[in-house]
């Protein structure tokens, strides 16, 4: 079973809306990880924009979707969304979700395979 399974993605166009989520396994400790997601473009790296903290208490997000994608989870449905509003062409990618607890100097990371994300007219 994978650990993280994205869903939401699909067609929008250009200025509309979509809502991502992310959830994890059963019996996956959600609750005590951060959950980040990122997007990939064929032949770019990958790029965060957004992050939560474990409690849900604090979110940031990159210079290219803030004020236009919201971040947040339900620890109780072991899920993290992502929505996006005022969709660009330069938004469409693969958004992965990622789950991470740092303990002192290591890190753990979980990853998704990823939801497509298409913006186009």
């Amino acid at each position: 079973q994978e650990p993280l399974v994205e869903s939401g993605g699909g067609l929008v166009q250009p200025g509309g809306s979509l809502k991502l989520s992310c959830t994890a396994a059963s019996g996956f400790p959600f609750s005590i990880y951060a959950m980040r997601w990122f997007r990939q473009v064929p032949d770019e790296e990958r790029e965060v924009v957004a992050t939560i903290t474990s409690s849900g208490d604090y979110t940031t997000y990159s210079d290219s979707v803030k004020g236009r994608f919201t971040i947040s989870r339900d620890n109780a449905k072991n899920t993290v969304y992502l929505e996006m509003s005022s969709l660009k062409p330069d938004d469409s990618a693969m958004y992965i979700c990622n789950a991470r607890k740092v303990t002192g100097r290591t890190a753990m990371d979980y990853w998704g395979k990823g939801t497509l994300v298409t913006v186009s007219s």
